[in-house]
């Protein structure tokens, strides 16, 4: 595993393995925690890749409707972007084999989901296509012979010169020693930060990662804050939680409370499609009133449940939940971290050397709350930017590098983190919880160490104790209303602890 590689990729997600196969001819390395899809979040996507496909849309609809969901804080100009290039990434996965849903003429079947104002969603048997994108990629890599895949590996800190610049990561192979692994070029794809809540719909495994070592490095975070919690887990008392797919509500199904009233009309107008900051709030609301909350498919979905909804069908059925006859008991869960390392539009983050893609990203196009299919459409539109500046380009050979290692966290300590973040940094937030908690944090580092959960949590904890408002998935109940717009930036300080700061939208962070 040690030694010296041109540009290593950190992470086996839709990012890491379309940036990897873009680019062609130019030799990379994927490294992965595990085989190709077992621990990738992108492999659980149900809903699809949200594109102007149809013949009444096109990107600037799109774009405009990214904006809206994004409360105020998307990138315009990422917006337009991630748009523009939507139709040729999807028309990339067919090419690499992805089976989209069609019509019966043959054209792609295109599904409505929350806060779109048209129908752009391209899926794959109704609720499949993170698993079909994620088999067909792999198919494709391991028939690469410019990608070498290494598996069982997982990066525990970015190395880096004396000048800063990033030259590779500290890996842990299966022996369980720590390795150098020197690259000319290391791009972060390492998924996001689910696995630091206690409901989630990501693989455990998820714990931020990628921003930590970022962060460490000094390279600067944006909108940490912002948590997107998917409305529609199921609660069947699963860690991870299964998921029932925001197309069902596309379809019709209704949020009912245990006595079957359907109550998301008197929270927003847009009722069932509300954005997903609104329906995850509704739903936290009905369940907190001790009235419950369940996703009543059986009039909009029905007996057709096996074959255009395969996965929640089995999920539910594996639980003793039938959903062509009973409706779903759902509750929010942390689904997707807008937040992440800052980049341009091409990838680059704050140091030399070092890019960043996908979840682990904050490329301002989900600003406070991501739009529905988003996120599959920016990790392929940026991983395509990427490896366009990259396959041709020169590289600069970094000095001697070196990490520190952190500190794994304890079990016990990662429990309590989870179960601290899931209540007092999780859909309603306050000034007192989010106090408690990070003090929490900073007691914990003191004990513990550098560790990446800790570091992650903090940075979250930090930026949304900063923000005195609501704004998107960012909800105080202390500050219920919207200030003027603005970005929050972070990056490590001489003593360790996160420096803040904010911007408008449209301008760079000091």
């Amino acid at each position: 595993m040690t030694g010296n590689r041109d540009i290593l990729i950190v992470g086996a997600g839709l990012a890491g393995l379309f940036l990897a196969l873009k680019l062609a001819p130019r030799r990379c390395t994927v490294i992965a925690l595990a085989p190709l899809g077992q621990a990738a979040a992108s492999a659980w996507a149900q809903g699809g890749m949200a594109a102007a496909l149809s013949a009444d849309d096109n990107p600037e609809l799109h774009a405009a409707d990214t904006i809206a969901a994004g409360a105020g804080i998307v990138d315009p100009v990422v917006a337009q972007m991630i748009a523009e290039n939507g139709p040729a990434r999807v028309r990339d996965l067919l090419a690499m084999g992805v089976p989209f849903d069609r019509t019966p003429n043959g054209d792609l079947a295109l599904s409505l989901e929350a806060a779109h104002s048209h129908p752009r969603v391209a899926r794959v048997a109704g609720d499949l296509a993170g698993k079909a994108i994620m088999e067909a990629l792999a198919l494709a890599v391991a028939a690469a012979g410019h990608i070498e895949l290494i598996d069982g590996v997982r990066a525990l800190a970015l190395l880096q010169d004396a000048s800063g610049r990033i030259g590779g990561v500290l890996a842990q192979g299966p022996s369980g020693d720590a390795e150098e692994i020197y690259a000319r070029e290391t791009i972060l794809c390492a998924g996001g930060s689910g696995g630091l809540y206690a409901i989630t719909t990501n693989p455990k495994s998820s714990q931020g990662d990628a921003i930590a070592m970022a962060y460490r490095a000094g390279a600067l975070v944006a909108d940490p804050e912002f948590v997107q919690f998917h409305p529609t887990a199921i609660d069947i008392g699963r860690d991870p939680a299964p998921l029932a797919t925001e197309a069902l509500r596309g379809e019709g199904a209704k949020l009912v409370d245990r006595n079957g009233r359907a109550f998301m009309c008197d929270y927003h107008p847009d009722c069932e499609l509300a954005p997903r900051d609104e329906v995850a709030r509704a739903i936290h609301a009905e369940r907190a009133a001790g009235r419950g909350a369940f996703l009543d498919c059986r009039a909009a979905v029905g007996d057709h449940f096996p074959e255009h909804f395969p996965t929640v069908f089995g999920a539910c059925m594996s639980a003793g939940i039938d959903p062509r006859t009973a409706p779903i008991p759902v509750a929010p869960a942390m689904h997707y971290h807008m937040g992440g390392v800052a980049s341009d539009l091409w990838g680059r983050t704050t140091l030399e050397g070092l890019s960043v893609c996908g979840e682990s990203a904050s490329t301002g196009a989900h600003g406070g709350n991501r739009l529905a299919s988003n996120s599959l459409l920016e990790a392929v539109v940026f991983a395509e930017r990427i490896a366009r500046r990259l396959k041709d380009a020169t590289l600069g050979e970094p000095g001697t590098a070196t990490a520190d290692t952190p500190v794994e966290l304890p079990a016990e300590d990662l429990n309590e983190l989870r179960k601290r973040m899931h209540s007092e940094a999780g859909v309603i937030r306050n000034a007192a919880g989010l106090g408690m908690t990070l003090d929490w944090l900073r007691d914990a580092r003191k004990r513990v160490g550098w560790s990446r959960p800790l570091a992650t949590a903090q940075l979250i904890v930090e930026a949304a104790l900063a923000r005195k408002e609501s704004r998107g998935g960012h909800f105080r109940s202390d500050y219920p209303t919207s200030i003027a717009p603005e970005r929050t930036f972070l990056r490590l300080g001489p003593d360790g602890a996160p420096i803040t700061s904010h911007a408008k939208p449209e301008e760079p962070a000091e």
